[in-house]
């Protein structure tokens, strides 16, 4: 009887310690295939989406829309109340010709509702193509369920690289580690939830 509770302990042990060497093995796959620079900074698509959360990322998007790269400008996840007015007065550079060219999406609260809210608002204009921008860390995920759910629309990532994330040394950043920990873990449940 001890004999077979002893071996269930060692098969789970080994389980346990074989799953946190896969998750660990992925985790610093996934850090050293992170963006370190924008790939396309010249495509043009029928729109540019920017997804709330992070710093920096309005800023480029607005700076994107301003350069023509396209003709509209769908930022996904905005605070319920904020307008476009708002948006502009926070990004004092950006010109307030750009107000025409600016929608806003006010129902999503996460990755997957920002993906659903997107389609949407693509659809309702018939728009194939869109230039993603997010900060560098969520593009893999953002990507993944883009893709999966709007698997006929051309997606060109636009990564946004926060001072605050030190990608290039982030086992010595603990906020960062712990930021990309997350990350990764949220990354491996895009991969099957939710279903395509």
């Amino acid at each position: 009887m001890r004999r077979g509770k002893r071996l269930r302990s060692r098969r789970l042990l080994a389980l346990l310690g074989f799953l946190f060497l896969a998750w660990t093995g992925g985790f610093i796959w996934f850090v050293d295939h992170l963006p370190r620079a924008v790939e396309d900074n010249a495509t043009q698509t029928d729109a540019i989406v920017v997804l709330t959360g992070g710093s920096g990322r309005l800023s480029v998007g607005l700076e994107l829309l301003e350069a023509d790269l396209a003709d509209r400008l769908f930022v996904s996840g905005v605070y319920s109340g904020v307008d476009v007015a708002t948006i502009l007065d926070i990004n004092d550079e950006a010109p307030t010709t750009l107000a025409c060219c600016i929608d806003l999406g006010h129902d999503a609260h996460h990755t997957v509702g920002n993906a659903r809210e997107t389609k949407i608002w693509m659809a309702a204009s018939d728009r194939r193509s869109l230039r993603l921008v997010t900060a560098n860390y969520h593009m893999p995920r953002s990507l993944n369920l883009f893709r999966r759910i709007m698997p006929g629309i051309e997606i060109v990532p636009h990564p946004v690289f926060p001072d605050t994330v030190r990608i290039e040394a982030w086992w010595r950043h603990p906020r960062t580690l712990v930021l990309l920990a997350d990350e990764y873990t949220k990354y491996l449940v895009s991969l099957v939830w939710p279903p395509a």
